[in-house]
């Protein structure tokens, strides 16, 4: 059974998508619940936990790598606002990145804000992105899983804080080794960023 962490005596449901992007130094500090790749398997598994805990969390994080072309590689930022990329019902009228007769925004911000790490604009897809395919693409980074998991947050009332350490994007992606290449210094970045979490809940800059 998932169960969350606990950080400065707060209930913390950290969900991550793929075990490469599990380093050893989080592996230290938490204990994530692993969804799978892409949007699917992360409302799939997020919704199926949380609504088998009695006790559920007061926040959840979703953290891993995402790409970027202009972002830093390597460094780590925190989800500004986040936007669906592939959801695209133009030709009926409506904005792109808008769910029909749904009442969300495109782009929907998250308010919370760890002190002094970046914040960037995130776009989650169900594709891979690389090269030319950033031309189309507004916002700063591309994932598989946040806005998936910031539905989920919404149906449960829970608040979202999104990680994202930029694992590629400078370059064309040839293969799995081009994802996989930084993922242990993004592994310490995000533990590093865990902690600024834990430090900002302590003393109140953040408030759930």
């Amino acid at each position: 059974m998932t169960t969350p962490d606990t950080l400065a005596d707060l209930p913390v449901l950290f969900v991550m998508a793929a075990q490469p992007e599990y380093g050893p130094a989080l592996q230290a500090r938490i204990t994530p619940l692993m969804t799978g790749i892409g949007p699917v398997e992360a409302a799939t598994q997020l919704t199926a936990a949380l609504a088998g805990m009695v006790e559920k969390p007061r926040l959840i994080v979703s953290l891993g790598s995402a790409g970027s072309a202009r972002l830093a590689q390597t460094q780590v930022y925190q989800v500004g606002a986040v936007a669906y990329r592939d959801m695209d019902a133009s030709a009926l009228g409506f904005e792109r990145g808008c769910t029909p007769l749904l009442d969300l925004p495109a782009v929907v911000d998250l308010p919370h804000r760890i002190p002094d790490i970046p914040v960037a604009s995130l776009a989650t897809g169900a594709s891979i992105v690389s090269g030319a395919g950033y031309a189309g693409i507004a916002q700063d980074m591309v994932d598989m899983e946040t806005f998936a998991i910031l539905r989920v947050c919404q149906h449960f009332d829970l608040p979202l804080i999104g990680l994202r350490g930029i694992s590629d994007g400078a370059e064309d992606l040839r293969g799995l080794s081009d994802w996989t290449q930084y993922l242990e210094v993004i592994d310490g970045r995000l533990a590093q960023a865990v902690d600024a979490l834990q430090d900002a809940l302590a003393c109140g800059a953040i408030r759930v």
